[in-house]
C-alpha cells in the first residue's frame, strides 16, 4: 500500500510539474480579466501542496521559481532585474544575488502555506465545507505569491524599481500596493475556484 501510494505520489508531482511548465511557456498560464492578466502558474502548486503535502508543494514553488528565472533571464522586462541575478540592475552593469531570493523563497512558501491552511480549516469545519476549505487555502496560496513577490522587491529593490517606473523612492510602496490589490485579488479568486474544483475532484478520487 505505502508503495503504491508513494508511485501516486510520484506521477501526481511529475502531472503538477509539467503543467507549471505548460502554463509558463504557453498563453493558458494569463488570463486576461477586464483591465489585469491574471497569471494561474502558480495554481500546481497550491493543489500539490494541499494534496502532497508541503515538502513536495515546496518542490513544486522551485519549478515554478525555476520558470521565473529562466523568463526574467532569456525574456527580461523593465523589471527582470529583481527575479534573475543575471540582469544588471538599473544603471549598473551588473545584476544582483538578491534576485534568487525573490524568485524562490515566494513560491516555495506557496508550496507550503496552502497545506497547513487546509488542515487547520479541516479540523475548524471537522470535515465539512470541503470545498470552502479548498478554496480559501486557494486564496491563501495566490496572496501568498503576491504579498511576499512584491514585498521583497520593495524590501531589496526599492531604489531601483522607483528608477525604472520614475518614481520618488517615498512612494514607491504606493504602486506596489495598488499592484497587490488590482493583480493579486483577481488570481486569488481564480486560484480559489481552480484549486476548490480540483482538489474536490481529486480528493474524491484518491479516497
Amino acid at each position: 500500500m505505502n508503495a503504491k501510494n508513494n508511485t501516486r505520489k510520484l506521477v501526481l508531482t511529475s502531472l503538477f510539474s509539467a503543467i507549471i511548465l505548460l502554463l509558463n511557456f504557453t498563453p493558458i498560464g494569463y488570463i486576461q480579466l477586464p483591465f489585469v492578466k491574471a497569471t494561474i502558474i502558480h495554481v500546481p502548486v497550491i493543489i500539490g501542496s494541499i494534496l502532497l503535502g508541503p515538502k513536495i508543494g515546496a518542490s513544486l514553488g522551485i519549478v515554478f521559481g525555476l520558470t521565473s528565472l529562466y523568463n526574467n533571464t532569456f525574456m527580461p522586462t523593465v523589471l527582470s532585474f529583481a527575479f534573475s541575478p543575471l540582469i544588471p540592475l538599473p544603471g549598473t552593469d551588473s545584476g544582483s544575488w538578491l534576485a534568487l531570493i525573490v524568485t524562490f523563497i515566494p513560491r516555495i512558501l506557496v508550496g507550503i502555506f496552502p497545506y497547513y491552511v487546509y488542515n487547520f480549516l479541516n479540523k475548524l469545519f471537522k470535515g465539512r465545507y470541503k470545498i470552502l476549505s479548498f478554496g480559501l487555502s486557494g486564496i491563501i496560496g495566490s496572496m501568498t505569491n503576491t504579498i511576499f513577490v512584491l514585498n521583497l522587491i520593495y524590501l531589496l529593490f526599492r531604489s531601483s524599481y522607483g528608477q525604472v517606473y520614475n518614481l520618488a523612492v517615498s512612494t514607491v510602496y504606493k504602486s506596489i500596493l495598488v499592484i497587490i490589490i488590482s493583480n493579486g485579488i483577481p488570481e486569488a479568486i481564480l486560484a480559489a475556484i481552480i484549486t476548490a474544483a480540483v482538489c474536490n475532484v481529486l480528493k474524491r478520487y484518491r479516497s
